[in-house]
């Protein structure tokens, strides 16, 4: 019997945020770790402001009956996962575009 998860730890988890390095393989291993923090940051500020956006549509649309805050709260949503996808896509983006110039 083959576990799935078997040799599973936290990197596999939390891995993904990671970017494949690709073009930038020669980094050093300390820009690396600033890079991967940066991005890790910038996911977390992306995902606060799709929280954000969620509470102001909720309150906006039920408690004050707004309906400006309720479309105004649409598009944080919008905007806050819009951001995390283009940033989890980064490094794929980077390395299809060094792979198309090479």
């Amino acid at each position: 019997m083959i576990l799935a998860a078997e040799k599973g730890d936290i990197t596999t988890i939390i891995g993904g945020i990671a970017p494949n390095w690709g073009p930038f393989g020669t980094l050093g291993n300390e820009a690396r770790i600033m890079i991967e923090v940066v991005m890790a940051v910038a996911i977390l500020l992306c995902l606060g402001i799709a929280i954000w956006g969620a509470a102001k549509q909720r309150i906006g649309a039920t408690a004050l009956r707004d309906t400006f805050s309720a479309e105004q709260g649409k598009g944080l949503i919008v905007a806050g996962l819009t951001g995390v996808f283009i940033i989890g896509s980064l490094g794929t983006l980077f390395t299809i575009v060094y792979g198309m110039a090479v």
